[in-house]
């Protein structure tokens, strides 16, 4: 790709995002806004297939991109070997974008064990803290760089059974905080999202029909009247990795959920 002039307001224009879990779902979308930002793309999952599926409906959506793509899995005893290996296939970065999750547990209390509880936060929770610390080495000393994480509106509006997801996603919201002390000037950001109509809900188990009704039942509750879309969320990560005045902030985007 030819060198692309620095913009005033485009300030991804030539810039180089990666993102970890930008194999599918909202991470998929911020590498839509970023590629159409006119940034370079290396998009990251557990999935070789699914990376080179996407790179695939990319290039064709933007033929004229630079996009990319490295597997790497953090479910393993290995995450931050996979992730090392990660940044050293991908290089320097200016924005780091988590975007990674898995199946959610979602039991009553009663029915974990030690063991599940840590297992529920290997992805959501010890994978970003780790890619924080593993991804500032790859990332330029200096507030235009940043790091954005993904968090869940069940982090300040609880949900029945969902004690331990909504730990991790409320730990999430220290864990940026302190970062962004810790990691200055590099900036760090949370994407705090509502129900967003994504994969997701297919990992969960949840047939079309099921999905599509609770869309609808969800939808009639919120603020907006409806859920959230992926390229509607992904506008929130576009303006953390932008904005060099913003960082330790978690910014919501769950259709107005907290007010109702």
């Amino acid at each position: 790709m030819a060198s692309i002039p620095q913009q005033k307001y485009n300030k991804l224009a030539g810039k180089h995002v990666l993102i970890i879990g930008g194999s599918s779902g909202i991470g998929y979308g911020v590498a839509e806004a970023s590629l159409e930002s006119l940034a370079s793309v290396t998009i990251s999952s557990s999935s070789q297939s699914r990376i080179d599926a996407a790179i695939t409906k990319l290039r064709t959506a933007y033929p004229d991109s630079n996009i990319a793509g490295h597997p790497c899995d953090l479910s393993s005893s290995a995450m931050e070997k996979n992730i090392e290996e990660l940044f050293r296939q991908t290089g320097k970065v200016d924005h780091i974008v988590f975007t990674a999750g898995d199946k959610l547990s979602t039991l009553p209390l009663s029915e974990y064990s030690l063991e599940m509880i840590q297992q529920a936060g290997q992805i959501r929770f010890f994978a970003p803290l780790l890619v924080a610390k593993v991804g500032r080495k790859y990332l330029s000393p200096s507030p235009a760089s940043s790091i954005t994480l993904t968090g869940g509106a069940v982090a300040e509006k609880p949900v029945f059974n969902w004690t331990v997801p909504a730990s991790y996603a409320a730990g999430l919201h220290g864990m940026i905080r302190n970062l962004a002390l810790d990691l200055k000037p590099i900036r760090v950001n949370l994407v705090s999202p509502g129900a967003v109509d994504t994969e997701f809900w297919g990992v969960m188990g949840m047939s079309e029909e099921r999905k599509q009704g609770m869309f609808k039942a969800i939808g009639e509750k919120m603020v907006t009247g409806k859920i959230g879309r992926t390229e509607d969320v992904a506008e929130a990560y576009l303006w953390l990795m932008k904005d060099k005045n913003v960082t330790g902030f978690v910014a919501s985007s769950d259709s107005g959920s907290k007010l109702v």
